[in-house]
Formats: structure tokens, sequence, C-alpha cells
């Protein structure tokens, strides 16, 4: 099986933990122990979160007494990408000796004219209490909004339309190798009025250019994983219910978190609807069960699922 899966960024770096490259080298190693298995198996694509790692680089830069003007968000998600790949790159060859393992930095196509610019919706770096995230929203001109009990910068995530480097990625693929691409959702580039590749001031949602990665690479599967076991109808509250099974329409009609859920539900709608394959959301630490039909939310076209055996054959030849 082709499979694409997603780590949140928060897998990475726990709330509340501090950022420390121990801490996170030390949580991506755990990352691998949970998906060694399924590559040892399968053929792998994994993508990362860099939502708290952008947001700390992006705090330092702004601090730097030596900077003109800090980094802009492309370059700090170039940089994300390079450091968080490196951890899961050595974990990976470390836990598949012999298995040839990839990371490379890469970029996501945008739309210049995207509404999202005008309306920053997604969250980056740590959490605040309120008064000191719109102390710091005054003081350099940030949009902050509430993050469950905390608060949180958020900037601009226009959706993905292509990976740009997505031959380079198949042909990694076809070759043997594991792959790790899209972190942070890429970085996003648009083409400008010269038809140049440039970058932008914005984050692209790592769920949603997951599955556009998903669709284009042909996958039999998309699991995007977090710190959650399943989704939640009514979470938050005292009715709280996991979803086990569910079709994009009935995930469609629940409402659910813009900056945290809601792109990782419209993700998996998405590519179930596209390619009439499997989808789930769940823990990382369930990669294996979620896969088999047992942990976290499947979603596929008829709603049922009993494990990989339910799969359609490959359409074609890769």
């Amino acid at each position: 099986m082709r499979i694409v899966i997603a780590i949140g960024g928060n897998a990475l770096l726990e709330r509340g933990q501090k950022p420390d490259a121990a801490t996170q080298q030390e949580n991506a190693r755990r990352a691998v122990e949970a998906l060694a298995p399924l590559a040892a198996r399968h053929e792998l694509v994994i993508t990362h979160g860099n939502g708290p790692q952008v947001g700390m680089l992006a705090l330092e830069s702004a601090n730097d007494p030596e900077l003109d003007r800090p980094y802009p968000l492309d370059v700090l998600g170039a940089q994300t990408q390079g450091m968080i790949g490196y951890w899961l790159l050595q974990g990976l060859q470390n836990a598949l000796p012999g298995r040839q393992v990839a990371a490379i930095v890469n970029q996501t196509l945008v739309s210049a004219a995207d509404p999202a610019f005008a309306a920053p919706t997604k969250f980056v770096g740590q959490v605040y209490d309120q008064a000191t995230a719109e102390r710091l929203a005054a003081e350099r001109g940030w949009d902050v909004k509430p993050d469950g009990p905390h608060w949180r910068r958020v900037v601009p995530s226009p959706a993905p339309e292509r990976v740009v480097e997505i031959r380079i990625i198949r042909q990694l693929l076809s070759s043997g190798a594991v792959v790790v691409c899209a972190g942070g959702g890429g970085v996003p580039v648009i083409r400008n009025e010269a038809g140049r590749l440039q970058g932008v001031e914005a984050v692209v949602d790592k769920d949603l250019a997951t599955a556009v990665l998903a669709e284009s690479l042909e996958a039999d599967a998309l699991l995007l994983l977090t710190d959650v076991p399943a989704v939640y109808r009514g979470f938050g509250t005292d009715q709280a219910e996991p979803l086990s099974r569910a079709t994009p329409a009935a995930l469609r009609r629940e409402r659910f978190p813009g900056g945290s859920m809601g792109p990782k539900v419209e993700a998996v709608c998405q590519f179930v609807e596209l390619t009439g394959d499997l989808a789930a959301i769940g823990a990382l630490t369930d990669a294996e069960q979620i896969l088999a039909g047992k942990a976290g939310t499947v979603v596929t076209p008829a709603g049922d699922y009993g494990g990989p055996h339910d799969l359609k054959p490959p359409a074609r030849e890769r």
C-alpha cells in the first residue's frame, strides 16, 4: 500500500513543553517508533506540522537586534522543514536499517488572490493567556485568537493548489525510499506576474496540503495523526462523543473549530471524495490500529471499513 501520513505539530511539541531541541528530538523519536512498523511494510510518505516551531523562530527573529526586519514566514517554514525533517530522517534511518530515507525542503503553490491573505486563521507559535497575547499583538502587529483555553498568534493560510516538487517525491517513492516532505504544508509560494515562483508571508495548512499531496501520489490511504484519539462530536462539552466511522457527507454536517480540527476534517473529506479511498484521523500512537480499523475516525465513501483487506486494488500501475 501507498500511505501518506501527517504528524501534527503538537505531536512533536506537546502543549506546555519547552521548545528545547532535545525535547523535540525525543518526541520525533517517539513518532518514528509509531510509524516504523508501517514503513517496514508499506510505501510511506510522512508530512509534519510546524506551528509551534515556526512561531518560536518568528519570535526569535522579531527579537534579534541584528536584523533590520524579521525573517518572513516562508523562510521560517523552510527552516523548520530542515530541522524537523532532520530529526525524522535520522530516526527513520536508525529504525529501518538498510532502507533509504529522504527528507526534502519543498514548496506548495497557492493563489496570490486567495482571500485567506485578508483573514488570518492559522495558529502558529506558543500559547499565551489573553492579556499577554493582546499585548504582543499590539507590540508586534500580530493577529491573535483563542485556541481552546489559551490564545495564539494567527497568520494567513491560503489553500494549497499543488506541491511543486511532486515529480521528485514520486521518483523517490518509486525507488523504495521513505519520504519526509511538505513540512508545515510546504513553503508557500505564488507565481508572480513574471511567471516566477515567489515566497509569500503565510503558512499553508499541513493537513490540506497533505491531502493534495496524497491525491497527486494516488495514495491508498491518508492518515492525519495528532494528539487526540479521534474526531469528537461536541468536543469540549459533557456530551462529547467519538466518531469511529463516517462518510464525508456525515462529517460535513458536523461543526468543528476552524483553526484546528476543521482543516483536518476538510482534508479527509476532500481526499475520500476525490479518490474513493480511505482517510482517517486519530492519535499518532494508534497509527497501526487506525489502519487496521480498530481506532481513530475512519472515513470512507460508504462509512464502513474493516481493515486493509477492504481497500480496493490500485486503479492503474504506478
